[in-house]
């Protein structure tokens, strides 16, 4: 959403080129994203300078983005008032003799990540741009995600960039302070009246967090699985706006891609999509292949799409038909979650014997695995973690992402719901169902899953990249992250199979970091 160069002390005015914000001196400037679905606005009081940059609400017309004179009254009211956006925004203050202050708010749409160095404060939403301010590798975050336990806070894969997560302000002066907010309160289930119309308001919900945004209908396209929470969404939109959408996926592979296109089939016979749907194989794009940008050395994130080739594709594939927007059905998982009282379950990322390939070191740092995360935001923090993944492919394509289940209303309404109604997502299938669609759509037996494109991945593509990285060394070896001989005794093992996906399809994790650090450090 926004990409930024702060200088804090230095003299000049703040003005507007067209394309940026920039200081008269030059020492600071700032480029809000462009996007029909993006808004930008600054006003100085002659001496302080606030700039928001936000994601759009209909109903209002697009703010004019030239640098406007208030007083300072009108600068404190308009400060104030700021923070009550209600969808994405960043807020960057600077005045003379300050350091300088960005703020993010709750309903996070894209990343933001922020390094330094002596003078200035660098910040993007594609990690890329701050890889020169990467150092060595953070043990912490590496031994989280390489036994997916991924935690929500200020620190990345790369000392020296940080995550600057929801609600948090980074003040620089010439040192880096984030300071994370208070905890953000939530509701627990709630007993339903005798005449609760359970469907009606979690269509309401929906309706709400859709009419939030304003969607041009001829290039929005609708991500539409075969699963629930794509289904209710998509559904839900050409229901009341027939034939006016198109739809996209990823075709999966092994014994679900039939169902699936059986599936999608049924949705798109209940209500009236329009003609177009964007479909990729991801076998015909696995990731890892010789093609992926990750593979041929370009400086993705480790936070991106695991999925990164087809996911790449698919974008592509959109934007060269024009799509400015996608939504999607993120989110729908933690909205409807059961709470460890209501179904005691092992924690995710756990180090078994399968696993032989972590070294001592990341052993060591998971003791501590939870200390400095982020405390309880707004919207589920692996609801933000996900969000993170896709929105750089897409804001690279010129695609802005909507997640309506990441909306504040969707979340309370989940909250709020008694159990039976989230257990197997019953909510969704109930809403499909009301649609008239068929237990293959309501009660699929077949899991929707890319187990089999990434057991595809890693038996094919993946083993010259191992070799070479057995071979070569890698940056996880030299901090001690991951052990090679434990890694070639996977390796070893996965070319001789059977193929478990406990156990081998978290090797992806292995490679994706290994050219992450190759590319960056």
């Amino acid at each position: 959403m926004i990409k930024l160069r702060l200088t804090p002390y230095a003299d000049g005015a703040w003005g507007w080129d067209g394309r940026r914000y920039v200081t008269t001196g030059g020492t600071s400037e700032i480029a809000p994203y462009q996007h029909p679905m993006v808004e930008h606005a600054a006003i100085t009081d002659g001496a302080r300078f606030l700039l928001v940059v936000r994601e759009r609400v209909s109903g209002r017309l697009a703010t004019d983005p030239n640098l406007r004179a208030v007083s300072p009254v009108e600068f404190d009211a308009a400060r104030a008032l700021a923070e009550e956006w209600p969808t994405d925004y960043v807020l960057v203050e600077a005045a003379p003799e300050l350091p300088v202050r960005v703020l993010v708010g709750s309903c996070r749409t894209a990343p933001l990540y922020v390094a330094h160095d002596e003078k200035s404060l660098y910040g993007s939403w594609d990690m890329a741009d701050l890889a020169d301010h990467a150092q060595k590798l953070s043990p912490r975050e590496v031994a989280r995600l390489l036994i997916y336990r991924p935690r929500y806070s200020t620190e990345t894969v790369f000392r020296g960039i940080h995550r600057l997560t929801e609600r948090a302000a980074a003040t620089f002066g010439g040192h880096l302070h984030i300071h994370y907010p208070e905890p953000a309160l939530h509701g627990g289930p709630r007993e339903l009246a005798d005449d609760a119309d359970v469907l009606a308001a979690f269509v309401s919900a929906t309706d709400d967090a859709l009419d939030m945004r304003p969607l041009d209908e001829a290039a929005t396209v609708f991500h539409l699985t075969g699963g629930f929470d794509s289904g209710t969404v998509a559904t839900r939109a050409a229901e009341r706006f027939p034939g006016r959408f198109a739809t996209s996926t990823l075709l999966i592979d092994g014994p679900g891609r039939e169902s699936q296109a059986r599936r999608r089939k049924q949705i798109r016979e209940a209500v009236q999509f329009n003609d177009e749907d964007f479909i990729v194989d991801a076998m015909q794009y696995p990731p890892l292949h010789p093609d992926c940008a990750r593979v041929r050395g370009v400086r993705i994130s480790p936070y991106e799409e695991p999925l990164h080739h087809p996911f790449t594709r698919l974008t592509a594939l959109m934007a060269e038909r024009g799509t400015r927007t996608v939504v999607t059905g993120l989110g729908g998982d933690e909205m409807v979650a059961l709470s460890q009282e209501e179904y005691p379950h092992k924690s995710m990322g756990e180090i078994g014997d399968e696993l032989p390939w972590i070294g001592v070191r990341a052993r060591e740092a998971l003791e501590h695995a939870d200390d400095a995360i982020a405390p309880p935001a707004v919207v589920n923090s692996m609801t933000l973690l996900s969000l993170e993944t896709t929105a750089p492919v897409l804001l690279r394509a010129g695609i802005w992402p909507v997640h309506p289940f990441a909306d504040p209303g969707m979340i309370q309404l989940g909250e709020w719901l008694p159990f039976h109604w989230r257990e197997l997502k019953h909510l969704q299938r109930e809403r499909l169902a009301a649609l008239g669609l068929g237990p293959e759509v309501t009660q699929s037996r077949e899991r929707e899953s890319f187990a089999e494109v990434v057991q595809f991945s890693l038996t094919t593509h993946a083993r010259p990249l191992f070799a070479r990285m057995l071979h070569e060394g890698s940056p996880l070896f030299d901090e001690g992250l991951v052990n090679p001989d434990g890694l070639r005794q996977a390796v070893r093992r996965l070319g001789t199979g059977p193929y478990r996906e406990d156990g081998d399809a978290q090797l992806l994790e292995v490679i994706d970091l290994h050219l992450a650090a190759q590319a960056f450090l």
